[in-house]
């Protein structure tokens, strides 16, 4: 869902995020410390037990560069209720120049969440222009660039190895759009998720691994594969070696939450679905995570609902996951918060404003956050 947000800024990231690092450590408090020293390997804090309860958001950090406003939305989600976040690391930024690693961002992003005590699920994609072919896709990874990417995701890991517990192997490969305008290729993402889980493990033993969330889609061709369909040829290629827990993506476009489940329709419900490819392979010991979830009240788009209508339906959606789904680890609803107006449909995911304001959706969720603990 965030690809067509998802845009390099051109603000002094790198100037901004060294600066913090530099001046600004977080106290277990959360509370803002004046310090001389930068962080480093092993400086990030400890990832906190896995939560209790099942509520997180997607937070869209990787477009924020300045430090108070990541700061803030992290600390806004956790005055929400969540107590697990999914961010996106992109490749491209963390190594621009092959071997020259950037890491002011993401060190500022896990140190601020450990220091909260939301739990953080890294999802790891987004091609360098030095590893692709010129004038391609960010989505575009070749095979002959595997250990390139394989090589970026163990630098992560072991650098984050107290830190994260998490990690997302690229997103939606079940789509042409995000597999690099290639015909979607399960055999070719299962040879990724074996070598980067391999590599994550070895560096990084008490890593718990997801595969990239599967778009919904009930489309069968080049562009697009079934996510059923998909995750069992996932399962046939011997998938279920390389994965901990399933990550899932279920948007509930104009359903309720409640709508059934069924093969020919996209809604809420259809995680159950993957749960029952699960089942169906031995593999249903192994819990899920929804990495991607929610309604969206524009007035203008057709898969939208009314802005009450979402208020409902969202809280619905955690209770339902707490109450019907013992095998769901967390849900994470698209999107907390956008660095920036996206002037589109996308607006319409958020929880928070881009200036930080909280619509009525936030406050429904604060109110019963508390509940949905197991």
């Amino acid at each position: 869902m965030e690809a067509s947000i998802l845009r390099r800024t051109t603000l002094g990231r790198r100037r901004l995020l060294e600066r913090a690092a530099g001046l600004i450590v977080l106290g277990a408090t959360g509370g803002l410390v004046a310090s001389d020293q930068s962080f480093g390997a092993g400086a990030f804090g400890v990832s906190p037990p896995v939560p209790a309860s099942i509520v997180g958001v997607h937070t869209r950090l990787s477009e924020e560069v300045e430090p108070w406003k990541i700061f803030k939305t992290l600390q806004m989600a956790r005055d929400m209720g969540c107590r697990w976040i999914v961010e996106l690391f992109p490749w491209a930024y963390v190594e621009p120049r092959q071997g020259s690693f950037d890491w002011s961002h993401p060190d500022f992003v896990v140190q601020s969440a450990n220091s909260l005590g939301l739990e953080l699920i890294a999802r790891l994609d987004y091609v360098p222009d030095w590893a692709r072919p010129a004038n391609s896709t960010p989505r575009l990874l070749t095979e002959a660039h595997y250990p390139d990417y394989v090589n970026f995701v163990a630098e992560f890991a072991h650098r984050y190895q107290k830190a994260i517990q998490f990690f997302v192997i690229w997103n939606e490969p079940n789509t042409s759009f995000e597999w690099g305008f290639r015909p979607v290729n399960a055999a070719s993402y299962v040879k990724l998720l074996a070598q980067a889980a391999t590599t994550i493990r070895n560096v990084h033993p008490k890593a718990k691994i997801l595969p990239a969330g599967l778009a919904p889609t009930l489309e069968k061709s080049d562009l697009a594969l079934e996510d059923l369909s998909f995750l069992q040829q996932m399962y046939d290629l011997g998938a279920a070696e390389y994965f901990d827990i399933l990550c899932a993506h279920c948007y509930g476009w104009k359903f309720p939450p409640d709508d059934p489940a069924r093969p020919d329709r996209l809604n809420f419900a259809r995680v159950e679905l993957l749960h029952h490819v699960m089942e169906k392979n031995g593999d249903s010991a192994k819990p899920i995570i929804i990495t991607e979830a929610g309604w969206n009240d524009s007035p203008r788009w057709t898969k939208s609902v009314h802005p009450g209508q979402r208020i409902v339906y969202t809280v619905r959606a955690y209770q339902k996951a707490y109450q019907e789904w013992p095998w769901l680890k967390a849900l994470n609803m698209w999107v907390f918060r956008l660095p920036t107006i996206a002037h589109d449909y996308n607006d319409y995911f958020t929880f928070v404003d881009f200036d930080f304001r909280p619509k009525p959706i936030y406050y429904a969720v604060q109110k019963q956050a508390f509940q949905w603990k197991r």
